[in-house]
């Protein structure tokens, strides 16, 4: 039997860890207000770098799949920590298809989301909502089966803009 939740990793020092260079096809990408940058002033991540960060397994039910799967990868607010991104205001998430969705960034703070990355230990494939899930804890907070966090949970990830709250600077 999997573990069903857990962390799988050890939290670096995300802040003051550097934000090295895609070697591979790009996954992510991260823009908007970001401390850090590896592409004219975007956060560009392949499968290893969002490997490397501290991974976590959730083993849950969601709206568009059958039964529980067991989900990996990092949290989303991990990621965001290591682009230097602010924890007050929001992202909009754009998928592959270009679909959007506006998630405020209390929520990463508020429950574990996962940017999920593998599906039964394989690579999301895109058949399987892949290659990147933003994963809400559907299993472990039921009252997110809702509407408006079945909104947030995009599928096909393919970019994130941050946006901080007006007035910070």
């Amino acid at each position: 039997m999997w573990l069903c939740l857990g962390l799988l990793g050890i939290a670096p020092a995300l802040a003051n860890a550097p934000l090295p260079t895609p070697q591979g096809p790009v996954l992510l990408r991260i823009s908007g207000e970001i401390a850090k940058a590896n592409s004219e002033g975007e956060a560009h991540f392949d499968r290893q770098m969002l490997q490397s960060l501290p991974q976590h397994q959730r083993c849950t039910t969601t709206p568009w799949t059958d039964g529980r799967i067991r989900y990996q990868g990092p949290l989303m607010r991990d990621l965001l920590a290591w682009v230097g991104a602010p924890i007050d205001g929001s992202m909009l998430a754009t998928a592959l298809d270009g679909f959007r969705a506006e998630i405020p960034l209390s929520d990463l703070v508020h429950h574990d989301v996962m940017l999920a990355i593998q599906q039964e230990g394989q690579p999301l494939a895109m058949r399987d909502l892949g290659p990147l899930f933003v994963l809400y804890p559907f299993d472990e907070k039921p009252e997110l089966l809702n509407e408006l966090i079945r909104f947030r949970s995009v599928w096909h990830l393919a970019g994130l803009h941050i946006h901080a709250l007006e007035g910070r600077q």
